[in-house]
């Protein structure tokens, strides 16, 4: 794992995924809408991994959607390596809460899905689909379908599916949010193991402050009505990391004083 002043060097590298004055609005600014977004600015450098956290209603999931390309902002733009955000797909993958899988696929045949636009052989797609499900420990699944998997066997599939299209940056929307506490802390470990092997630009959202703390470079605090940034938080504590530790539990407090505010 990275040392703490490897991450910090990390941070102050080039600027890799941008968010240059994201303003979004659900409807006319005459009829009463209030902004759901308002004047958000962020910068991440090329594989950090950062979370975003906020109470419910603060826009956490609408900016993810807007920097994924599916939803487009009132103003402003998303810009990776320097290339604004036109629509889905274009170097993002993206895993949400409930998995979403094709329940007629196997694993196997989910994550080769994943592989559609890379124009690559059959064979290849195939290989690539085993390689994937043995990094996310599912080697010995791939021939079983989503409905003979455990919820989250389920979410590791989805995790290999988006790292099939070999994107630049994973979008991550509260991925273990709705799993049971073992499981989500299993997933938390297998997905920092994957990201230290694959090296992604990870943007991840969750209500959990210690995830965000287990996993992440950087915190992002989004307060609501409308979501802008309340506070960025720098996370310098050595991986791996011990939710005993009293610098846990100091950064913990730092968190939930900025969202409690």
């Amino acid at each position: 794992m990275e040392t703490a002043a490897a991450e910090v060097e990390n941070r102050m590298a080039e600027p890799f995924i941008v968010f240059d004055d994201i303003r979004m609005r659900f409807g006319p600014a005459d009829e009463g809408m209030p902004p759901v977004l308002d004047g958000i600015d962020l910068a991440f450098p090329k594989n950090s991994f950062v979370s975003i956290v906020g109470r419910s209603g603060c826009g956490k999931t609408t900016l993810l959607n807007i920097a994924a390309g599916l939803v487009k902002a009132t103003s402003g733009e998303v810009r990776i390596d320097g290339k604004a955000v036109k629509g889905p797909g274009e170097g993002q993958g993206v895993v949400f809460q409930q998995h979403a899988l094709f329940p007629w696929l196997t694993a196997a045949g989910n994550v080769e899905f994943g592989t559609r636009t890379r124009g690559l052989p059959k064979e290849e797609k195939r290989q690539v689909a085993r390689d994937l499900l043995d990094l996310v420990g599912l080697g010995h699944a791939v021939d079983k379908y989503p409905r003979e998997l455990s919820g989250g066997m389920q979410q590791r599939v989805a995790i290999a599916r988006a790292l099939a299209m070999d994107p630049e940056i994973l979008l991550m929307d509260e991925p273990f949010g709705a799993l049971d506490e073992l499981t989500r802390i299993e997933l938390q470990q297998e997905l920092l193991r994957v990201w230290e092997a694959q090296k992604k630009t990870v943007v991840f959202i969750t209500h959990s402050i210690n995830e965000a703390l287990i996993l992440s470079d950087r915190v992002i605090l989004l307060a609501p009505h409308p979501g802008r940034v309340h506070k960025d938080i720098d996370i310098t504590l050595p991986r791996p990391r011990e939710r005993t530790d009293p610098a846990f539990n100091e950064m913990y407090q730092e968190i939930w004083e900025g969202l409690s505010s």
